[in-house]
């Protein structure tokens, strides 16, 4: 177990670190308020707070959230927006309140998807993203000179949390919906397939064109270039994978300890 970056940071420069698994207790709830913070700031944060913790700073709490909002309120907007093939998504500065990423909005900044990024690189370019527009956001309160904005009641989205079973590849499906598969959910959980009935994880593919006609999850070719495997209109070929016990590695290196030949079955788990 190592500390987490801000942890590190805050503790070099001999602020306090208080880490409680919950804020529902009153203990914790006290203990905030003689603390007599100016703002209270969350990112990524998984639990509800209760109304007494986002009052209880001067200048109430505010949420770095890594959407457009309305657009994909909740647990997972950035795999959300892979997977659902946005062009933009960016970053809502709000003010909490009790609903779900529902309080009026301080800031947006707004960014492109491009078109072969994963979820963790879209993940840390958004980090830094939503750093700008936090210190921004920051300044604009202590001026007393933010206007907080109510979010639109018309394109709301939820953002659900992620289940390893939407991970599990169906060859069935489009080349482009797969190929969102395997970059949505890349580093975590890892879209993955079955062969010989051993799980392989699939980090990154290249979408293609297939020339002839093949039942969906035929691997159709195997090169240095990577492992093709037929879809319901096309072919992925796959460039980067870890097998079941093993380590994340090229197709290549994968290619060349198995004996995988051109008619090899994928298959979907469930």
């Amino acid at each position: 177990m190592q500390p987490s970056a801000v942890k590190q940071a805050a503790l070099e420069m001999g602020l306090a670190v208080r880490q409680p698994e919950k804020f529902a207790g009153l203990e914790q709830q006290q203990i905030l308020t003689q603390d007599q913070a100016d703002v209270l700031v969350v990112v990524a944060y998984g639990q509800i707070l209760p109304a007494a913790v986002l009052s209880a700073p001067r200048l109430g709490a505010v949420n770095v959230h890594a959407s457009l909002l309305p657009r994909w309120r909740g647990a997972a907007p950035i795999q959300r927006a892979i997977l659902s093939g946005d062009q933009q998504t960016g970053i809502t500065l709000m003010q909490m309140e009790a609903g779900l990423d529902t309080g009026p909005m301080l800031l947006q900044k707004s960014c492109p998807i491009h078109e072969d990024e994963t979820a963790g690189e879209l993940q840390d370019r958004l980090a830094q993203l939503g750093a700008e527009c936090l210190l921004e956001g920051l300044a604009l309160l202590e001026a007393g000179t933010a206007v907080p904005v109510s979010q639109p009641e018309t394109g709301i989205t939820y953002a659900h949390k992620i289940n390893k079973s939407e991970a599990d590849i169906n060859w069935q499906a489009t080349t482009e919906t797969i190929d969102r598969q395997i970059r949505g959910f890349n580093p975590l959980p890892a879209a993955f397939t079955f062969l010989a009935g051993n799980r392989l994880k699939i980090f990154a593919c290249k979408p293609g064109e297939l020339a002839g006609s093949a039942e969906p999850g035929t691997v159709v070719e195997v090169s240095r270039a990577g492992i093709a495997v037929a879809t319901a209109d096309g072919v992925i070929r796959i460039t980067e994978l870890q097998p079941a016990g093993g380590k994340p590695m090229a197709a290549a290196d994968f290619i060349n300890s198995q004996q995988l030949v051109i008619g090899t079955r994928l298959t979907q788990g469930s």
